[in-house]
């Protein structure tokens, strides 16, 4: 038997802790990113704290489709017990605010900031020269610039093409062998694989909605 198949690993899960939203197993396959010493797979896609709490997830990426706001940053990053990436706009926030609202995600907490895809050049570059936790830069088209994303600063790039991801992955490998890279991994263990495969160091996974968690779990009941 080869240390790799010996290799066991205790696990310990509390009474009342005991269900958890839990990333597919396929995502310990890809690399990590390692940030400040912590080595990060899977980031879960949520701004519910109750999932927040109750997740196996190496992080969270909070991104919301809302103006960001220092007070949202500041209870995400409070209830979370793994690292927190925060996002700070770049879409319908833009100029300076973006820069001040980096700015006080990091001063908060935040591992890191995550920068909408319409987020100019300039700005990313402000950014840079503001902060010291990772900007991460999201790509939505396999045509746009990276190498000017990256020479303005982005620290990791953030792939969320839908089912042009891991095609979109693939490209940005074939030009930036080692620069970091998160990718949406989509619904299926397989896409998630494909994604990996493509080149991706670490998966965004988008966990089932609370509602609908728990309407499961109120069915459960009615016929107990």
């Amino acid at each position: 038997m080869s240390q790799k198949e010996s290799k066991f690993v205790p696990e310990i899960k509390g009474t009342l802790r005991n269900h958890v939203i839990e990333v597919p197993q396929v995502i310990r396959n890809c690399s990590g990113i390692k940030i400040f010493g912590k080595r990060i797979k899977s980031l879960l896609f949520t701004t519910d704290v109750a999932i927040i709490r109750n997740t196996n997830a190496d992080a969270i990426i909070a991104v919301y489709p809302f103006t960001p706001q220092p007070v949202i940053t500041e209870a995400l990053v409070m209830a979370a017990d793994v690292p927190v990436f925060c996002g700070v706009g770049g879409g319908i926030t833009q100029g300076k605010r973006v820069i001040n609202l980096a700015l006080d995600a990091e001063f908060k907490g935040a591992m890191g900031v995550v920068l909408n895809a319409p987020t100019s050049n300039e700005i990313i570059s402000k950014i840079r020269k503001t902060i010291d936790i990772p900007i991460i830069v999201t790509i939505v088209s396999e045509n746009e610039n990276i190498e000017e994303r990256i020479e303005s600063g982005a620290t990791i790039l953030n792939v969320s093409g839908g089912k042009d991801t891991a095609a979109i992955v693939r490209k940005i490998r074939s030009q930036f062998t080692e620069f970091p890279v998160i990718a949406t991994g989509g619904p299926t263990e397989e896409s998630v694989e494909e994604t990996i495969k493509a080149g991706a160091n670490a998966i965004t996974y988008t966990p089932p909605l609370g509602a609908d968690i728990m309407s499961s779990l109120m069915d459960r009941y009615r016929n107990s």
